[in-house]
């Protein structure tokens, strides 16, 4: 009688148990509204964006189709292609150093150094400041009327110049140094997450065998970190692509058009030139670009993932 009354109650927890599309159904019910904000604000948004980019919208968006006529406008404009160097000057000179200098500081916050909190604090804190706020401070150390040039002169210097806000040549490299200040904090706190998930046998086992600390680092301990430093790099250049008010807030694009970037060209043709078929092909030509750093990044995490 037993073996009987086992098979029906398996049979019966069989009948009961939900299908898979009614588990966990309260927090799918719960997804819905995300779901549809990222579906209609998002995906909505970037089809409406996209289609309107090959209209001659001007202050108004209107379906009067031209093809790709703003596409060749956006890239024979001159100030389009100064943007785009820029954006490739400072966004490859971010990853560099932002990459380089984070590391530095972590490996050297990892030595269990005196008043660690408090030096990760300081290197972080510029982190927490907005763009406008670091953009402003930076302007100021930067004049050459009351900044690092006025207090070097003051000194004895009277030749020493250094004014990259008001050198059309270099103004680039001035909102670099506002960007690698307010920016390596992060970089080094994701490092130094990174670091300290490394088996501490490792470093003994290194040490044991007589190995460079330098070799360690770099044939052992940054191929470990491969998934922090992929990271890190999506972060920073999702952060490059879309830089927009530390320049307004430093040089406002100037000299001229010399600092001017992709997502100022944006705002300025829809809201000023009140040209949006202009500042629509622009932020396709941005949204291009970062589906370019996204898709590679999502394949190599996910899908390597799920082949291994």
């Amino acid at each position: 009688m037993t073996l009987p009354i086992s098979i029906s109650a398996a049979q019966g927890a069989q009948v009961k148990r939900p299908s898979r599309y009614l588990r966990n159904l309260n927090s799918k019910i719960a997804s819905i509204p995300m779901v549809l904000t990222a579906v209609v604000v998002f995906l909505g948004g970037t089809i409406w964006t996209i289609l309107y980019s090959f209209t001659n919208s001007r202050l108004l968006p209107r379906l009067s189709f031209v093809g790709i006529d703003q596409y060749e406008r956006l890239w024979s404009t001159a100030r389009w292609m100064v943007s785009i160097q820029n954006l490739a000057t400072y966004g490859i000179l971010s990853l560099i150093f932002s990459l380089t200098i984070g590391f530095l500081l972590a490996a050297l916050m990892d030595q269990k150094i005196r008043f660690e909190n408090t030096f990760r604090t300081i290197f972080l804190y510029p982190f927490a400041l907005s763009f406008i706020v670091t953009g402003l401070v930076w302007q100021w150390i930067l004049n050459p009327e009351f900044g690092v040039q006025a207090v070097v002169r003051s000194m004895g210097w009277t030749s020493f110049a250094f004014d990259p806000l008001y050198d059309s040549d270099i103004v680039i490299y001035g909102i670099l140094i506002a960007a690698l200040w307010q920016g390596t904090g992060l970089v080094m706190c994701l490092m130094l997450a990174g670091l300290r998930g490394i088996d501490e046998d490792i470093w003994k086992a290194s040490r044991v065998d007589g190995i460079p600390m330098w070799r360690t680092y770099i044939f052992i301990v940054i191929p470990m970190m491969r998934p922090v430093f992929v990271t890190t790099l999506v972060i920073i250049a999702s952060g490059i692509v879309r830089i927009y008010d530390l320049v307004v807030a430093q040089t406002s694009g100037g000299p001229g058009i010399a600092s001017d970037v992709p997502a100022k060209y944006v705002y300025d043709y829809m809201f000023f030139a009140q040209n949006l078929g202009q500042g629509f092909a622009a932020s396709t030509m941005m949204l291009l670009t970062v589906a370019i750093i996204v898709v590679p990044w999502a394949y190599l995490e996910f899908g390597g993932r799920k082949r291994g």
